[in-house]
């Protein structure tokens, strides 16, 4: 053969080749996951959503079946008293994300003034009773997600909260302390002592805890769909339950509410993969997005454990600083562009020196950031590749700790989350703006980050209750991934936080040794140790290569993650 000839022959054959060995890999990408997974906060809601995944239900059926479970299970985190966020992946080949806000919305009457008694803000107003409850936006988001995404019936969806809720469940540690920080408030409201206490103490572990009173209004919920809450003799019961308490609500509130969709906030990260987070009335995603666009302009992979941590921290000074910009975007323009500018980012990243901790002096002036880390969040996938990562809240432990008698349902407390006075502070340091201040109809800030990190190698999934904690939780567990470590570590890393103000770095015990610490403080960061772990993250991943399909749950506290065939 002519040696022309025979190189030719030789390239298309090597060329033929590295296509045959590319294709198998390709083919990997382009496939659906073939298995679904479940990530939750307690075991029982993670079992609702396998029920429901192995019973011909998709990842939307299931997010009804873990919500609902929870609303049972976990009374004092999330409930169809509450709202929250649902960030959803629909597969394809070019996969859609969609945001559904189910935040709640203040009364129609709510004003500053509802709040204000001789001068100055009554904080207890705000947290416990009925004017503290806004207009619950849980039930809308189930109704929606069933009729616009799911395979199943509603009814079949909630059948397992509905059983739990009937046949009730073992109260465990989780939550006897969790009934124990709000002991005094439960024993205030008859109603809320008597569904969740016991004789007016903490029911012992073991303690079957029955709702039959919710699995009625759940069932009521299943079979008429929005009517069955929104409107009708449950509505009645629930705005006549309030006003004989003291609050405002009415039949239009509820009446009016709806869940709006909103485009996800997605950022282009330089690894090639894309974060997918949620948007106002969250503050949450645009933190995340910050955080990391200035991390990438610091070459944070490169740096060593000490360095990298201040690198976050000062990542993060910078991010919640500019959150006091943010409120409900159907009552104030949320400035998302510019403040995720290439060229804001890279004055902020220029900033930040590898030397010292930035005193909060030398920046613009923002607003303290607190909220309650009682919360919930719960992420699942379906074989085909649907996914759902939801933060479900009813603000503090148990809420408003008010329960309307006859219905089950126990009433947030996320009136708190407005500013009611923007000179001040709310019950967690929180000072407010004028962006998040009370109107009616309005929904209040919130920091609950359901997100995702998608690429052509691999999706993941994440989320945390914690309050004004999440988006930093959420940023350490999306840097793990990023490193390149397995689930197991995301849940687990060691977490640290700082908010603008106060100036400081909260921090788990274990995050930093004894020698990074000092040296942290040396570069001028204030640390003050937590006297508990917090947060309870739950992730999925999808290695898209190789078809492995992973979840992982806070080793923390109670919850469970499965994989389903």
């Amino acid at each position: 053969m002519p040696p022309r000839l025979y190189r030719v022959c030789w390239r298309t054959f090597t060329a033929l080749l590295g296509l045959a060995l590319l294709l198998p890999a390709l083919a990997v990408r382009a496939e659906a996951p073939g298995q679904g997974a479940v990530a939750t906060a307690h075991p029982l809601a993670s079992e609702a959503g396998r029920e429901i995944l192995t019973t011909g239900g998709n990842a939307y059926d299931a997010a009804i079946a873990i919500s609902a479970a929870l609303a049972v299970v976990e009374p004092y985190g999330s409930g169809i008293g509450g709202g929250g966020f649902f960030l959803l992946r629909e597969a394809g080949e070019s996969p859609r994300y969609r945001f559904l806000d189910a935040r709640e919305r203040a009364p129609l009457a709510a004003t500053p003034d509802t709040y204000w008694r001789d001068g100055e803000v009554r904080r207890d107003l705000l947290l416990n009773g009925p004017l503290a409850a806004a207009i619950p936006g849980l039930p809308a988001a189930l109704v929606e997600l069933a009729e616009q995404h799911g395979r199943l019936p509603l009814a079949q969806s909630l059948a397992p909260a509905i059983r739990l809720a009937h046949q009730g469940f073992m109260v465990d540690p989780v939550y006897r302390q969790r009934a124990g920080w709000r002991l005094a408030a439960l024993r205030d409201d008859a109603e809320s002592a008597r569904l969740f206490l016991l004789d007016g103490e903490l029911p012992p572990v073991g303690h079957l805890l029955r709702q039959p009173e919710l699995g009625e209004t759940l069932a009521r919920l299943g079979a008429e769909g929005r009517a069955g809450f929104y409107a009708g003799p449950l509505a009645e019961a629930l705005v006549n339950g309030v006003r004989k308490a003291g609050g405002i609500w009415t039949l239009e509130d509820l009446a009016s509410y709806r869940t709006v969709e909103r485009e996800p906030l997605q950022f282009k990260l330089r690894s090639g993969q894309t974060l997918i987070s949620a948007p106002p009335p969250s503050a949450g995603g645009l933190i995340l997005a910050q955080s990391l666009g200035l991390l990438e302009r610091l070459d944070w992979h490169r740096a060593g454990p000490l360095e990298e941590a201040h690198l976050v921290i000062e990542a993060l000074r910078r991010a919640y600083r500019d959150r006091s910009l943010l409120g409900d975007p159907d009552f104030v323009e949320a400035p998302l562009e510019r403040l995720l500018a290439p060229d804001y980012l890279d004055r902020l990243a220029a900033s930040i020196t590898r030397q010292r901790a930035t005193p909060n002096a030398e920046l613009a002036p923002g607003a303290p950031w607190e909220e309650p880390e009682h919360t919930t969040h719960f992420t699942v996938m379906d074989g085909d590749g649907h996914a759902v990562a939801a933060t479900l809240s009813l603000n503090f432990m148990f809420g408003a700790a008010f329960s309307v008698p006859g219905t089950g349902v126990v009433l947030n407390n996320e009136m708190d989350d407005f500013a009611a006075d923007i000179s001040a502070s709310n019950a967690y340091e929180l000072r407010g703006s004028a962006a998040n201040a009370i109107v009616g109809g309005k929904r209040p800030l919130s920091s609950m980050s359901p997100t995702f990190v998608e690429g052509p190698d691999g999706f993941a999934s994440f989320g945390t209750p914690g309050g004004s904690r999440i988006p930093s939780m959420v940023l350490l567990s999306v840097l793990s991934h990023l490193r390149g470590e397995p689930p197991e570590r995301w849940v687990a890393v060691p977490r640290y936080h700082h908010q603008y103000l106060p100036d400081r770095v909260d921090h788990e015990a274990g995050s930093f040794s004894a020698e990074q610490a000092s040296a942290l403080e040396a570069l001028g960061h204030e640390l003050r140790p937590m006297q508990r772990a917090y947060g309870n993250q739950q992730v999925i991943h999808w290695d898209k290569r190789s078809g492995q399909v992973e979840a992982a749950s806070d080793p923390r506290l109670i919850g469970r993650a499965l994989v389903v065939d």
